[in-house]
């Protein structure tokens, strides 16, 4: 049985005040008894604050972003030990926001997910096609040649964690259904089991990403292979992150 997650994408939101608002009221509220593993991902100002403010909670600290060297001339940037030290254990890596506003490229990704692998941290791996590429049925290629940049066998998989985001469901109130997430995530599956063998992929954690809310949130974690959720929007309304970890919970 695999464990879902919840990770609450926050983006480029919430000063230290708003952010311990918001913390402190995912902290009263989360009860769901260790059925679901929690992560909040804040902006780089407030990790290091929300890291004391979670410990000695379930409620795991992730990055948004990271770079792919552990120290040097480059402004702007933050190591993966950096990241560590804050009190992270995840990052998230490959979001399509870093990937068609930032231009980050596939080898560049690829890099990003070694090195922080390689200090330790967790990561959450980004895909998913665009609106012209799904109505182009690119789909599953799409995904399939994101997947083969950064994953292969070099990597301990129970240390990764796939996020299929469709580009076209982020930030527009536009959700893929059930049956369209259930298809793509079933489809990374069979991939991963090409990379790691089906026992493997049968136990790595797939979520679903894409204006994911309290409403839609039962029906989505339904699918046999949507194993938690990323979530934007709604991860910075308390109750509202809250009912999707309860979603979550009770799809277990």
């Amino acid at each position: 049985m695999r464990k879902p997650m919840v990770a609450g994408n926050w983006k480029m939101h919430n000063t230290l005040e708003e952010a311990r608002t918001l913390i402190g009221g995912i902290r009263a509220g989360h009860t769901s008894g260790g059925k679901v593993e929690v992560l909040v991902c804040p902006p780089f100002t407030l990790l290091l604050p929300l890291g004391k403010d979670v410990q000695g909670t379930d409620i795991k600290l992730g990055a948004q972003n990271v770079y792919c060297e552990n120290k040097g001339a480059f402004t702007g940037e933050i190591a993966p030990p950096m990241l560590k030290d804050a009190g992270c254990t995840h990052v998230i890596i490959g979001h399509s926001e870093r990937r068609h506003v930032f231009g980050e490229s596939g080898d560049l990704l690829h890099r990003k997910v070694r090195a922080a692998m390689a200090a330790g941290l967790d990561v959450i791996y980004c895909l998913g096609e665009t609106l012209d590429e799904r109505e182009g049925h690119q789909t599953e290629a799409v995904v399939e040649r994101q997947l083969g940049e950064a994953i292969a066998d070099d990597l301990d998989p129970a240390r990764v964690v796939l996020a299929y985001e469709p580009v076209w469901a982020i930030g527009t109130g536009r959700t893929a259904t059930p049956d369209q997430a259930q298809a793509v995530q079933a489809f990374l599956r069979a991939k991963l089991s090409g990379v790691w063998g089906r026992e493997t992929s049968d136990n790595l954690r797939i979520l679903y990403g894409g204006s994911v809310k309290p409403d839609n949130a039962a029906t989505l974690m339904a699918c046999p292979d949507v194993d938690g959720a990323l979530v934007g929007g709604a991860c910075l309304i308390a109750e509202s992150f809250l009912a999707i970890v309860g979603a979550a919970a009770n799809s277990v």
